[in-house]
């Protein structure tokens, strides 16, 4: 870290003059991204693509069903993208019903943007199916009145157009409004329609590449990397109170700056 953050940057500020936070849902409110990756992985395989875990992890994350089966039909042309989209969604959704969790610290910070009176909502390249099975497998549909998915605009991230759907219909200014991310892609779409953007390394796929994924969420334009989200939730509660769902304390400010 070569700057000393400015008062906009450090994590107790983050949430000063903000009139609405943007959550991207995979690895940023449910941590899902081991499942929906590993997953994706085998399908893949199943359809005669052999890729690394950790290369579907790099091309993937963050991307639209539309993106992801774009590189299918590329990577083999004799797939019907149709029966891979069905396959892959049906190991998913099973899978999610089953294990999903919340990622550590969400629900508290929920709690606070509440107590606060802060609007909060979902802008997700996941489908409304996909974002409406993961938040009843965690309980917490009733917690976002707010969704948005890449289902509802032309073009998905990298592209702004979610984000600023999104703060159009919750008739929000664009300067107060603060997204988070966990991809670069969501980051240069937060960044392209003009938001501040907190990027949140602390979802179980960022296991061993916390460091690399940070400089990547910098390098996208992250104004500040959160490693959890435990310094922007009432400390009683992000001791682990909501969802038995445990977080630490410890929390690395990482200014991009």
């Amino acid at each position: 870290m070569t700057n000393s953050p400015t008062p906009k940057d450090t994590v107790t500020s983050l949430l000063d003059n903000v009139d609405l936070v943007i959550f991207d849902f995979d690895g940023v409110v449910a941590d899902s991204e081991v499942i929906s990756l590993s997953t994706l992985h085998c399908a893949l395989a199943d359809f005669g693509i052999d890729m690394a875990l950790r290369t579907v992890r790099e091309t993937f994350l963050g991307t639209s069903m539309n993106t992801i089966l774009k590189h299918v039909s590329a990577l083999n042309p004799n797939c019907s993208t149709t029966a891979f989209a069905d396959h892959w969604q049906a190991m998913l959704f099973d899978q999610l019903r089953r294990d999903l969790k919340p990622v550590p610290g969400v629900v508290p910070l929920l709690g606070r943007l509440e107590a606060t009176q802060i609007p909060y909502c979902i802008g997700s390249s996941s489908s409304f199916k996909r974002l409406r099975i993961a938040l009843d497998a965690m309980a917490l549909t009733p917690r976002f009145p707010h969704v948005f998915s890449a289902e509802q605009v032309a073009r998905g991230k990298p592209a702004p157009d979610l984000f600023l759907y999104a703060a159009k219909h919750l008739d929000t200014n664009r300067t107060r409004c603060l997204v988070i991310e966990d991809s670069p892609f969501g980051v240069r779409a937060a960044k392209a329609a003009g938001r501040r953007c907190a990027g949140v390394v602390g979802g179980a796929h960022m296991a061993g590449i916390r460091d690399d994924h940070a400089a990547t969420l910098k390098t996208a334009g992250a104004d500040l990397i959160l490693d959890s989200f435990a310094r922007l939730a009432p400390k009683a509660l992000a001791r682990g109170q909501a969802l038995g769902n445990p977080v630490s304390d410890e929390i690395e400010e990482r200014p991009t700056r």
